[in-house]
């Protein structure tokens, strides 16, 4: 990685900021520069420091801190989940995250994310459905029309060249919301009036919904033979979207089993239940899809890894771009050993 500047100066991407990198890559663009970017860093997954994210839960939702680092650079993010702040009229989900450089210890880049996080999700969602999803996928059943909702799409569009999707929520102005937004992007967008609805003639079958507690969003006589299911809501400890008996007739593919059995869909199921990483398939050592009437399962909780993806993009995509500020964040004296010295020479 390359080491900071003399002045110790660290590039900082605002939400505003943010949003105008989208605008001037382009929002499927970035989909696909930042699918690229997860996908390379899959690839070299046994290279980098895992551990499950540090978690902070409370009655209403949790905190979580998701470090990780591959011996050049080190990121993490700092991200909330409280599903009560939609009523509120807050964000669900906020964050930010940081890269800094492992040889001397300073950081890098300080990004918003939770734009990025939105983005780099649906880039997850999109790479793994390229392997697991059957072959000629063109249809989405998006069940949750929140904020996730448009990107998840974009990204299916982008990756997998998707032309429809059927959306259902069980708050008619989240579909509305979900429906306007996609009007304009050559997608077919159908409304429907229930998840059975929704799913019929899907291939791909994504649920993203934000209530914290075990729900059955998806029942096992829903779910047919061949489809691909992208289940991104369940993000922690007691929050599940899937009948087990899904789970049961499903091959199940994760990021890290380690965090994935304590937040994902598995956590319904026993210790030792099976499940594919899909740094393996990826990289061959593991099979994906193998035959058209096989049920594959992302069981997606976010990693790290994925998070230090994106960061490493917007790090290099911002460089000598207007998309960012400089902030002065790190004490710098003359002398180093002298950080007294500077202080009392700023009184002057």
């Amino acid at each position: 990685m390359t080491q900071p500047s003399e002045k110790a100066i660290v590039p900082f991407v605002s939400v505003d900021n943010m949003m105008r990198l989208v605008h001037h890559v382009g929002v499927e663009q970035m989909l696909k520069d930042l699918t690229t970017y997860v996908e390379e860093d899959f690839r070299r997954w046994e290279l980098f420091d895992k551990t499950p994210r540090v978690a902070s839960h409370s009655d209403v939702g949790v905190i979580e801190l998701m470090p990780t680092s591959d011996g050049e650079a080190y990121g993490f993010k700092y991200v909330n989940g409280h599903p009560k702040n939609t009523a509120e009229g807050l964000q669900t989900v906020t964050a930010f995250g940081l890269l800094a450089d492992v040889y001397t210890g300073y950081p890098v880049l300080l990004t918003e994310m939770t734009i990025l996080t939105a983005l780099r999700t649906a880039a997850t969602s999109a790479m793994v459905a390229k392997y697991l999803a059957p072959k000629g996928a063109d249809t989405m059943a998006m069940i949750g029309n929140g904020a996730q909702s448009e990107f998840q799409t974009l990204a299916m569009k982008a990756i997998l060249g998707l032309k429809s999707v059927r959306l259902f929520d069980k708050d008619p102005a989240a579909t509305a919301k979900c429906a306007a937004n996609l009007a304009d992007t050559g997608i077919d967008v159908v409304i429907c009036k229930s998840p059975e609805e929704a799913i019929e003639g899907a291939q791909i079958l994504t649920t993203c919904t934000a209530d914290k507690q075990n729900a059955t969003i998806l029942s096992d006589n829903m779910v047919g033979a061949g489809v691909h299911i992208n289940a991104i809501g369940g993000d922690c400890p007691g929050k599940t979207e899937l009948a087990k008996g899904i789970l049961e007739r499903s091959d199940v593919f994760v990021e890290f089993p380690e965090q994935t059995r304590i937040e994902g869909e598995i956590q319904q199921m026993d210790p030792d239940f099976a499940v594919t990483e899909m740094w393996q398939v990826i990289t061959g050592q593991k099979q994906g899809r193998q035959d058209a009437r096989q049920i594959t399962l992302f069981d997606s909780v976010g990693f790290a890894i994925e998070d230090f993806s994106a960061l490493r993009y917007i790090r290099e995509k911002v460089v000598e771009t207007p998309f960012h500020e400089d902030l002065d964040m790190l004490a710098d004296p003359d002398d180093p050993r002298d950080l007294f010295g500077m202080l009392q020479r700023a009184k002057s």
